[in-house]
């Protein structure tokens, strides 16, 4: 499973076995707890232990810092995705019980890549875990903006994973070499191969898609995105709190004022 799939997704907690049902007989409804924001893994990149959660604002106006719930202590309710036991799935009770240390714990997403040998390899993206035991299958690298509509992205097996050094990621020099897939130009060039006879019309349509993938991505967004997106990707411990507000970070990084800044985009 992509961890990006929970991104933006609410985590409930259920209530207690002694109060699911109210006065009147009918059942109680689970507690909004906040919604999924980064996946968080071990020291070594290699399993996801859980994700920061981003909390609502209190009164809509007092921030509140992101929380670290463990991947184990999550579950699917009959309509929502909900927290199994509250009182070791949080913060450092989670972590005392998991074995880590959440400072030395990494957020890949959105991480620079480099070779051992130094060479750009664009930044990750998302990664493919086993949601049983959080272990990684694969990370999702790409060069990000309109490059990735037209190119698509490369899926780097866990095993080329070498660590993390300067804030980034370290891989095998045999990452850089990986095929793209995904991608509106990889696309054409497949249908291309299994329809020969349509080439050329298979060709003009992928220019089309990728025109208006380029005309939807501006130069602008594009750097908004990209650094936004890879201001994200850091060691906890280097934050200026270990749950700290990323969603703030990321409209900083990204170029979007503040509210009553008065500055213009």
């Amino acid at each position: 499973m992509l961890a990006g799939d929970f991104a933006g997704m609410k985590l409930y907690k259920l209530p207690a076995q002694d109060k699911k049902l109210k006065k009147d007989g009918t059942p109680r409804d689970p507690k909004k707890i906040g919604k999924f924001h980064c996946p968080v893994f071990t020291p070594d990149g290699t399993q996801v232990v859980g994700f920061m959660i981003k909390m609502p604002d209190i009164a809509g106006m007092i921030k509140q810092p992101d929380r670290f719930v463990a991947y184990d202590a999550i579950a699917a309710g009959a309509e929502e995705i909900v927290v199994k036991e509250d009182r070791a799935a949080f913060d450092t009770a989670a972590a005392k019980r998991l074995g880590i240390d959440l400072d030395a714990c990494l957020i890949w997403t959105g991480m620079d890549v480099r070779t051992v040998s130094g060479e750009r390899v664009g930044y990750c993206a998302d990664v493919d875990f086993n949601l049983r035991t959080g272990k990684v299958n694969a990370f999702i690298l790409t060069e990000g903006g309109a490059s990735n509509a037209l190119v698509g992205h490369r899926e780097m097996p866990a095993s080329m994973l070498k660590g993390y050094r300067d804030d980034a990621m370290i891989v095998q020099d045999a990452a850089a070499n990986l095929e793209f897939s995904g991608g509106a130009a990889a696309k054409a060039a497949e249908a291309s191969v299994k329809v020969a006879a349509k080439a050329s019309e298979v060709t003009a349509k992928a220019k089309v898609q990728a025109k208006k993938g380029a005309a939807v991505i501006d130069e602008k967004g594009s750097k908004a995105l990209d650094k936004g997106s890879r201001a994200l990707g850091k060691q906890l411990g280097k934050t200026k709190g270990m749950f700290g507000a990323f969603v703030s970070e990321y409209k900083k990084a990204a170029g979007t004022p503040a509210k009553g800044s008065g500055k213009k985009s």
